[in-house]
Parts: C-alpha cells; structure tokens; sequence
C-alpha cells in the first residue's frame, strides 16, 4: 500500500482526517484544512488475464514480475488507461507485456482485493503468437490448466474461477509453498 497524501493537491496545505456528514452519514477522511478538498481514497481498478495460448495446446502463461523478489508467477496484470474500457485494456496489457496477439477478451469476474485497495477485473484472453516480454516482466513459464497452483487472494480468485468453468478443482498453494512452479 502506499504512503497516505500529506498535502492537497489543489492548494498544498495540509491534509488532516476530519470528519465530515456525506451521503451515507459521517465519514472520516484525509481532507483539507484549507481548501476542503477530500481524498476519496477509492479502490484502483486492475485488469488482470487469464492468458491461454491456443498455438501452445491451451496452456496457461504466467509471469514473473522483475519486481519479485522469488520465483511466483502470476496472472498479467496491469491499468486501465483513461478512453479505453476494460477489454480494451487488457488486450493492450497483454499485447504490451508478451508480445501477443489477443484474439478473444472474455469476462470471468471481478473481485476486490482490499490489502491493495483495489478492484479486480479478471479476463479469459486467448492469444497467440511468439512471446517476447516487456522489462517489466523477469520470466514466463506455461502451464497445462491442470498443473496450475492457485495464489489463495487477488487474482487467484479469479483462476479459480476460470479452472472450475472447465471442470477443473481449483488448487491453492499452501504457505511457504511456491503458488506456481
């Protein structure tokens, strides 16, 4: 989680938590001692895909982020851009990230991820295509649907969910293991 704001951004006085009456009743928030300016604090959408490669018998990619200390792979993940909708984004994150050519966007479902403050919204993208990753990404491996192992938060809901429409039992990692190996 990031650090809270400590100043508004419209005047650059300090932000306090005050409480205030909004809709719903009183709610205590960073807001302004100025200006009355208030920070939602709202959740951040993040797209995120189930990537399956269908010139590579249906397996799954996961990616290690550079950023990771260890060796968990996960789903792709990445924002949603101001004038795009969440298919869009996403086919753009994984066109961005592998280098591949998204052919079909489906919705699995959407979750919230509260540690992070963020709003999930998980995709089935099918793609192909050679695979050749941006620098924000370390590492890739594919996985048959089988032998995927299921992070217990986040976007591990959302494979979860993806395995179970195909009939598969969902496995999650235990701790100490590694979710994908």
């Amino acid at each position: 989680m990031s650090e809270p704001w400590r100043f508004c951004p419209q005047c650059a006085a300090p932000l306090a938590l005050r409480l205030a009456d909004e809709d719903g009743g009183p709610k205590e928030r960073l807001r302004c001692t100025a200006c009355d300016f208030t920070h939602w604090n709202n959740p951040t959408p993040v797209l995120a895909a189930v990537v399956e490669c269908t010139d590579r018998d249906g397996r799954i990619l996961l990616a290690r982020n550079a950023a990771w200390s260890g060796r968990m792979f996960a789903l792709i993940t990445g924002f949603m851009e101001a004038g795009e909708s969440a298919e869009e984004g996403i086919a753009r994150e994984v066109a961005e990230e592998t280098a591949l050519t998204v052919d079909r966007v489906e919705l699995i479902g959407v979750w919230d991820f509260q540690r992070m403050n963020q709003v999930i919204i998980a995709f089935h993208v099918q793609a192909h295509g050679d695979i050749r990753l941006s620098p924000e990404l370390a590492e890739y491996k594919l996985f048959a649907p089988q032998d995927v192992v299921c992070w217990p938060a986040g976007t591990g809901h959302a494979m979860a969910q993806w395995l179970r429409g195909r009939g598969l039992e969902p496995r999650y990692f235990q701790p100490g293991e590694q979710p994908a190996r």
